[in-house]
């Protein structure tokens, strides 16, 4: 005599096989958009790194030469930075003609300094070094940085350089 298959549905063993199959199935997945997302946060970063620092660049090449060591960070009419070349803070030697500021933002910490070609007032130099330093921290906790520079002349320089 022959079995016939029981038509009656599936086995409770057969229903905990599948579970545990679309659990590690599941648990694979999930990994993977984990480490997606991780990816994606730290090109978020990266580019708004170096979006802070191209527009500090574009801020301090586009405004009138008077008002180069003056900072509108909240473009409310009234400055909030004052670069000073007095070795406090970031600013590493007072008196070198490397005049420095710095901002935070989003875990972002930007630092710019504007070089004068030889240590004296900026008013008085005929070019000026401008430089953008913008770092945060990587996916592992490793320190990043994005960095910009640019040259700018002195619109009213007269005189030998």
């Amino acid at each position: 005599m022959r079995q016939t298959m029981n038509d009656h549905g599936i086995s409770l063993v057969e229903v905990m096989v599948a579970m545990m199959i679309s659990g590690i199935a599941l648990m694979g997945t999930l990994g993977t958009v984990e480490i997606a997302t991780r990816y994606a946060q730290q090109g978020v970063a990266s580019s708004q790194a170096l979006e802070f620092a191209q527009a500090r660049l574009e801020v301090k090449r586009s405004v009138r030469w008077e008002l180069l060591l003056e900072d509108d960070l909240d473009r409310d009419g009234v400055a909030e930075t004052h670069m000073a070349d007095d070795g406090t803070g970031f600013d590493a030697v007072p008196g070198d003609g490397i005049y420095t500021a710095m901002y935070e933002r989003d875990g972002i910490t930007l630092v710019w300094t504007i070089e004068a070609d030889h240590p004296r007032a900026v008013s008085a130099s005929g070019m000026v070094r401008i430089r953008a330093v913008a770092t945060y921290l990587g996916r592992n906790g490793e320190k990043k940085e994005v960095q910009m520079a640019t040259m700018r002349a002195n619109p009213g320089y007269v005189g030998q350089r």
